[in-house]
């Protein structure tokens, strides 16, 4: 993640300084003087700058040669991210907002979750299909873990191999329509180990600019030529083909099923006929559209009627729809034997857990049989953005498929709004800068199949409430 410092740098561009606050002042003071400066910057979003500066600490450069002239480290809280940190606390404990990350969850989390004895709505996990704790799900993992134990103890390579991990394996790769398969303990460290090990400085690889990060630490890894195109924009990343393709052995490009920010599609067919046309690889990471896009759950490939070969390398999660935990490459049997011998994350990395390899595959066993859990899902999907644009909240590129972000621009409201909505019963994280950019905070609610028609309506009457009464105590202020 890049420094807080970086974005909202952009803010100061022909904007007053905003006042000095003195070490000691109370909240109340401080409030006052950010006030005054939010009245001159027009937007509560820009606090964050005027809360970045104002806590920031004064003084000279300190010097970083110890006694004798040896340089030695600092500490830990002179690192920019730790300062980072403590920059986001205080803005919460100026504007009165209570940190809602890494909440403790305290029973199952499904349609209904439980915080300091209490239970919520919850919008703010994966379980897409609700086959977290599922009976077959459920009983699939203790069998696993009464004959192999709680761990492989060992890379798979060595001997961390289980009938599990093939069985699994075959699973996703007959689900894809592909060659084979293969799975990793961590979502992120496929992507990181997938495009670390498949590419090399003599090649390009070309991303949607919304990707996830696991995406652009694997294309830092490789050390190959990484650029961005905008988000979904086929004529950018054609002209970023045309400029670049021919100096450059491989190219991958890479982008998602279903966005997890912005709850819209990538445009697979026209990618398709891209990269094929110019002669490339196409990755589609598949996190949040197995179970959630197509008739039955299958994914980008069945929303859009092509064919799965016509892609390259599907990548997927084990820790959303299939409620449990890793990732998965789907493709070419020469691929994933490449990823078998090759991807560090795989090679030097502890197998998946019997329960857990387990619980992925009978929960796809379920997706494949009950398609009428897709069907719920993606007619609550619809419901909710039907009602949510109705209700004049702005869901910018969201098409109902499972996410749907309500967009409020400002970090202040959105840390006030979730805060709002869990008094009235309902759990949505606020998502912020760095996940977004500054004036781009959110709620982001996740669907599930298991939410009912009435959860959804109480849920959008509940935001268009809290929104209005937050806008007329900012005008009365």
């Amino acid at each position: 993640m890049r420094d807080e410092q970086t974005i909202v740098a952009a803010s100061r561009h022909h904007v007053p300084a905003p006042p000095r606050l003195v070490p000691g002042l109370g909240p109340a003071l401080k409030r006052v003087m950010v006030r005054t400066s939010l009245s001159v910057r027009a937007r509560i979003g820009a606090a964050a700058q005027a809360l970045a500066d104002a806590c920031g600490t004064s003084g000279g450069e300190k010097s970083l040669a110890a006694p004798g002239g040896s340089a030695r480290n600092g500490g830990f809280a002179e690192l920019p991210a730790y300062k980072a940190i403590l920059k986001h606390r205080e803005i919460g404990r100026v504007f009165a907002i209570a940190d809602p990350f890494y909440r403790t969850h305290e029973k199952r989390a499904g349609v209904e979750t439980w915080i300091d004895g209490r239970s919520y709505v919850n919008f703010a996990s994966y379980d897409y299909l609700g086959l977290n704790g599922h009976p077959a799900v459920r009983e699939a993992a203790q069998a696993a873990m009464a004959r192999f134990g709680t761990s492989v103890s060992a890379s798979r390579i060595v001997a961390g191999e289980r009938p599990l991990h093939r069985e699994l394996e075959s699973a996703l790769a007959r689900f894809y329509g592909v060659e084979a398969a293969i799975a990793f303990v961590s979502g992120h460290a496929t992507n990181v180990s997938t495009i670390g090990t498949l590419m090399t400085p003599d090649d390009l690889i070309l991303y949607d600019e919304l990707s996830h990060n696991s995406v652009l630490v694997g294309a830092k890894l490789s050390r190959a030529t990484a650029l961005a195109f905008r988000h979904n924009d086929v004529p950018a990343l054609t002209a970023l083909l045309r400029e670049h393709r021919h100096r450059h052995r491989n190219v991958l490009v890479v982008v998602e099923g279903l966005y997890s920010m912005d709850g819209d599609v990538a445009p697979l067919p026209e990618l398709i006929a891209l990269k094929e046309a110019f002669g490339a690889w196409l990755m589609v990471d598949e996190a949040h559209a197995l179970g959630v896009l197509g008739r039955r759950g299958r994914g980008s490939a069945e929303h859009f009627g092509i064919a799965t070969e016509r892609v390259d390398i599907w990548m997927g999660t084990l820790s959303k729809t299939l409620a449990s935990c890793g990732g998965y490459i789907a493709g070419k049997q020469e691929l994933i034997d490449i990823l078998k011998y090759q991807a560090p994350g795989l090679v030097y990395s502890v197998g998946l857990s019997p329960p857990l390899a387990a619980a992925a595959d009978a929960a796809l066993a379920i997706v494949a049989a009950e398609p009428r859990r897709v069907t719920r899902l993606q007619d609550n999907g619809r419901l909710f953005l039907s009602l949510a644009q109705s209700a004049n909240l702005d869901t910018a590129h969201s098409e109902g498929h499972a996410i749907v972000s309500v967009i409020v621009g400002d970090l202040i409201v959105a840390g006030r709004l979730a805060a709002r909505l869990l008094a009235r019963g309902f759990n949505v994280l606020p998502i912020i800068y760095p996940a977004v950019p500054l004036k781009a905070a959110r709620l982001r609610f996740f669907l599930t199949s298991e939410h009912t028609p009435a959860h959804i309506r109480a849920t959008v009457t509940a935001v268009r409430e809290e929104l209005d009464g937050l806008g007329r105590r900012q005008r009365a202020a």
